[in-house]
């Protein structure tokens, strides 16, 4: 070969290189080892700009942990591609964003939201690609055998308020969405209540997406009644919105309804009533809602809140803090103190710590699968107790047999801060099992 034609050969290979370098945005990674590892492609997916719940912190947190890990050479080496979806809050979004994750080869589903278990799990087990720490609010994410949660969701968060409510509430009024999934909740919340021999909640459906709750704040205020009465409200992004409809209730709110025995609840007068405790889960409530109304002059002072972790201030999230100050940038949907990031966060711990077990120059869905199902053991850093996935792992609970982690905390808003009102976790495993 001449001199002139290896020129020639060895500018169109360099300019080959620049091309692809461009159109992938990427190079290669500080620390990685000249790329002799393959990118391990992952999806994200949320409801964003929809009527319902929207989670858009869920991908933005995502995209955050993916530049954070690349900066210091990727995950044992693969460089971390996260895709994005907007979910809609559809069956037909959930689905379309499976298809895509099947289509662009993604190894794995990781921290994400949806409500359309059936429409995003049924591509995903076909493909064989498992489903890693999503919000917890679909009955698939605990029945699927490729699906690996982080939390107990909703039914562990329910079960717990219901112990929570139970040391200081007489009569508790349940708002929740008038959904399949809703249906399940008085059930999960009676659990917890029946453990201290309490009587079940009073069950009050609302429409998800409604702009206004007059009728239903009524209802649950009445029906709480006037000594240790408590209005827990479960609607998600709404919450807030039914809140400010109970906050806005006259002192009389008439008290024409009925109860089920066939007398007045309430008589019509206040006089002499107690104020009504009013308490949620997060995710329906959260630090940034409490921020957004008021802070220490918000309404849900002195409100009951359980959830799935330490609260936001706790030390255990220092971690996290410090990557979303240094590579989220300007990105304020990235909140460290919503519970949507901090689920997003946790379920990429799991993510990297797996990835870094297999050791492997080729990371597939397979593999991740393989890992989980023989033992990988993930350390979150106290934010849950330590995750591992095999048959003596799960809770075996009915409808919900794939939770592993029943914990929860219990939480009180105070001063405009969600503090702990009782320390470390609460484990409400034998109450899921025991329910009736």
């Amino acid at each position: 070969m001449t001199g002139r034609r290896l020129s020639t050969l060895l500018a169109s290979v360099t300019a080959a290189a620049a091309g692809a370098s461009l159109l992938t945005g990427c190079g290669v990674l500080p620390g990685a080892t000249g790329g002799s590892r393959e990118p391990v492609t992952v999806m994200t997916w949320a409801p964003d700009q929809t009527r319902a719940t929207n989670m858009p912190g869920m991908p933005a947190m995502a995209q955050t942990y993916a530049r954070w890990v690349n900066s210091q050479g990727g995950i044992d080496g693969h460089e971390l591609r996260v895709l994005t979806c907007n979910e809609q809050n559809t069956p037909t979004g959930a689905a379309a964003c499976a298809r895509r994750a099947v289509r662009e080869k993604a190894v794995a589903v990781v921290g994400s939201y949806s409500q359309n278990g059936r429409a995003f799990m049924a591509p995903l087990e076909a493909a064989g690609i498992p489903y890693i720490g999503g919000y917890g609010i679909t009955e698939d994410e605990f029945t699927s055998p490729l699906s690996y949660p982080v939390n107990g969701g909703l039914a562990a968060l329910l079960a717990g308020h219901g112990m929570q409510l139970a040391a200081d509430c007489g009569t508790v009024s349940l708002v929740r969405p008038d959904t399949l999934a809703g249906d399940r909740l008085p059930k999960l919340l009676d659990a917890g209540l029946k453990k201290a021999s309490k009587r079940g909640a009073v069950d009050i459906p609302a429409v998800e997406d409604a702009t206004e709750y007059t009728t239903q704040a009524t209802r649950a205020r009445n029906k709480a009644g006037t000594a240790d009465g408590c209005v827990a409200a479960v609607l998600g992004e709404r919450t807030q919105t039914f809140f400010d409809s109970f906050r806005r209730l006259p002192e009389s709110a008439g008290g024409a309804e009925a109860d089920d025995s066939g007398s007045d609840s309430d008589s019509g007068s206040d006089a002499g009533r107690e104020p009504i405790r009013i308490s949620s889960v997060l995710g329906s409530v959260g630090q940034p809602v409490i921020d957004r109304t008021g802070g220490t002059r918000s309404p849900f002072e002195g409100a009951y809140v359980t959830g799935w972790y330490p609260e936001a201030d706790d030390k255990s999230w220092e971690s996290m803090r410090k990557v979303v100050k240094e590579h989220a940038f300007a990105d304020n949907r990235v909140d460290p103190t919503d519970t949507g990031v901090q689920t997003t966060w946790i379920a990429y711990t799991v993510l990297k710590q797996v990835i870094e077990s297999l050791d492997a120059d080729t990371v597939t869905s397979a593999r991740i699968t393989q890992a989980l199902d023989h033992g990988a053991r993930v350390e979150t850093g106290g934010l849950t107790p330590p995750l591992r996935w095999m048959y003596e792992d799960l809770l075996g609970a009915p409808d919900f047999p794939r939770i592993v982690n029943h914990a929860v905390t219990f939480q009180v808003v105070r001063k405009g801060r969600l503090v702990a009102q009782k320390p470390g976790f609460v484990d409400v495993g034998p109450t899921l099992t025991n329910r009736g």
